[in-house]
């Protein structure tokens, strides 16, 4: 598979490392004879912008950005792993000193401080050939970094609430740096998207640069996150959900519908489609992309405990760092909604002959299947169903092995798939080619809908939820799974379309209250394996009583102070001007 990414040398990565204002990068020196005035030059500045986009690859493909966004929510829970523990079960080990929070700290702090050169020394270059020749083009490259640092800190202020804002140049090592009001951040954000939004171009020469579109989503989710406040104080202002409505509008408009089938979206051989705004890039190219993209390993479960089944590049290397809650399983309408059979992995075939299991004398039809193989290579192996909680008798009956609801564990279990990467080299492979992605337009119709419910138009919020309910809908003539008929489906439907089954009415998000619960339900159904859930429940203040109600390995430990991230204890320890802990540290962590 190739792909066009932003190519940045090993010696202006090298000169880059000593930009940020992180401790593991305070050293200051010159490599090669190339200081900081090689950021006065084109070039200088074209490996600077394009270093800004690399802390991206802290976040999106990696068990940290996994751990911050999933683990612990509502959605999805512990799998007895003892790495991500903590996360999610609410461990003591959840403290400032944990190095998840300095990992995703320091990777941002040193994109912002990038960004922070970039659009320093932009506006002076001069004696230039390409894109920075023209007003136009130094626009474009400022406002790539802005759409960058803007995104930077809307992820830390979300994470951590008040944190420093550092909006100028500086090459020196800081010592000295005083957390800002959440509401400035915001404020800080919202300027640097609507330069983005202004001077991106609607298209890109190279993927991996955001678009205008990407600039205007974003922009759109930063207005409707400030906006739903409604206890916290984020400097929100009445005019949030009015701009977020716009700038979602904007990028609707502009990409029109969703693609007609929700796997078209998401399948791995289809990563360039329209519905992918923006990603965090990856290749084959180790001497680039590092460790890879990750994810394929964190939502695999242990398919080779089962008889059949062994190691496979298609169903990936089971690290099974988390697994869906029954109120996940709960929310997919499985006669009509057909994102849970595209989304989790129910199937299993066959390709490990020696564990193949035999015909017993208590469950072979006949006797002489027994001590038989139940199947063959290539033969289903493995098959789960949803709505059945079945006796041993009809399991062990079977010509697979089937587990039915009642027999899921926390290491077997249907799980989530669309990370899967057969693109690597082999099985043991860690190092995954895909994208990964941090924003699609089925989001920006639930961004939409969300602000226009929020403004008490229920009737355009209906519109678009029901965009993106049509779409998850079995159409006429679709093949439904083989689970449908024991999922309570009945076989005269089994081609039969769900469209209108699922759509809603104004009825059922006529109130803010159950405007904002429904939406909850339908991003986890469209996201919920993004990087999104722990944003959504803190966004809309509900992240303590939802993982209560519905993550119940974890709900005696979550505390509410956990909706926020404790302060890297190494950014602490650094600082020369500390203050006291209660203004360093967030509520509960001192």
């Amino acid at each position: 598979m190739k792909k066009q990414v932003l190519r940045i040398t090993i010696l202006s990565v090298l000169v880059l490392l000593i930009t940020s204002s992180c401790e593991k990068f305070l050293k200051e020196e010159y490599v090669s004879g190339i200081g900081f005035s090689y950021y006065d030059s084109e070039s200088g500045i074209e490996d600077l912008v394009k270093s800004a986009y690399v802390p991206l690859r802290a976040w999106g493909g990696t068990q940290e950005g996994l751990k911050l966004s999933n683990h612990g929510t509502d959605i999805w829970e512990y799998t007895n792993v003892s790495d991500g523990n903590e996360f999610h079960m609410y461990t003591s080990s959840l403290n400032p000193s944990n190095g998840n929070f300095y990992s995703i700290w320091g990777a941002f702090y040193q994109g912002i401080s990038r960004c922070n050169i970039a659009i320093s020394r932009i506006p002076k270059i001069e004696d230039v050939m390409d894109v920075l020749s023209t007003e136009s083009g130094k626009n474009q490259r400022m406002g790539e970094v802005k759409f960058l640092r803007g995104y930077y800190y809307f992820m830390l202020v979300q994470m951590f609430g008040k944190i420093p804002l550092l909006i100028e140049e500086n090459i020196g090592v800081m010592t000295e740096m005083s957390r800002a009001e959440v509401s400035d951040i915001y404020g800080a954000i919202i300027s640097d998207l609507r330069f983005a939004a202004k001077y991106l171009p609607e298209t890109q020469d190279q993927k991996a640069r955001p678009t205008r579109s990407a600039a205007q989503h974003l922009l759109a989710k930063v207005y409707l996150t400030r906006g739903s406040a409604v206890s916290e104080e984020r400097g929100q202002k009445s005019t949030d959900m009015d701009s977020a409505a716009y700038y979602a509008d904007k990028v609707i408009e502009y990409k029109g519908e969703l693609l007609d089938d929700f796997n078209d979206a998401r399948r791995v051989d289809n990563e360039d489609n329209k519905e992918n705004l923006f990603s965090v890039q990856y290749t084959s190219n180790k001497l680039y992309d590092g460790l890879g993209n990750r994810m394929h390993l964190f939502y695999t479960m242990q398919y080779m405990t089962v008889g059949g089944l062994g190691l496979s590049l298609d169903y990936g290397e089971a690290w099974v760092r988390l697994r869906p809650t029954d109120y996940l399983y709960d929310l997919f309408e499985l006669k009509y909604d057909s994102r849970f059979y595209k989304s989790f992995k129910t199937i299993y075939f066959c390709n490990l002959e020696s564990t193949i299991p035999k015909w017993t004398s208590n469950n072979a039809p006949s006797v002489d299947l027994v001590g038989q193989s139940k199947f063959g290579i290539g033969d289903t192996a493995l098959l789960f169903s949803m709505n059945v909680n079945a006796k041993d008798s009809e399991i062990e009956s079977k010509s697979y092995t089937w587990r039915p609801r009642n027999k899921f564990t926390n290491r077997v279990f249907p799980c989530y798939q669309y990370h899967l990467d057969p693109f690597r080299t082999a099985a043991t492979d860690k190092y995954g080619t895909l994208d990964f992605k941090l924003m699609w337009l089925s989001e920006t119709y639930l961004i939409a809908a969300e602000a226009y419910g929020r403004q008490g138009n229920y009737s355009k919020a209906v519109d678009y939820i029901n965009v993106v309910r049509r779409r998850a809908a079995y159409k006429e003539g679709e093949a439904k799974p083989f689970q449908y008929v024991l999922d309570g489906g009945e076989p005269s439907e089994l081609t039969s379309s769900a469209v209108t089954d699922m759509e809603i009415s104004e009825d059922q998000i006529n109130s803010l209250d159950k405007l904002r619960d429904f939406i909850l339900e339908e991003r986890a159904r469209e996201l919920c394996g993004d990087n999104e859930r722990w944003f959504d429940l803190v966004r809309t203040e509900t992240f303590f009583d939802r993982v209560v109600k519905y993550n119940k390995e974890c709900s005696n430990a979550v505390r509410p102070y956990h909706k926020l991230r404790p302060i890297p204890q190494n950014h602490i320890d650094r600082l020369t001007n500390v203050g006291t802990i209660q203004e360093e540290q967030n509520e509960g962590y001192y």
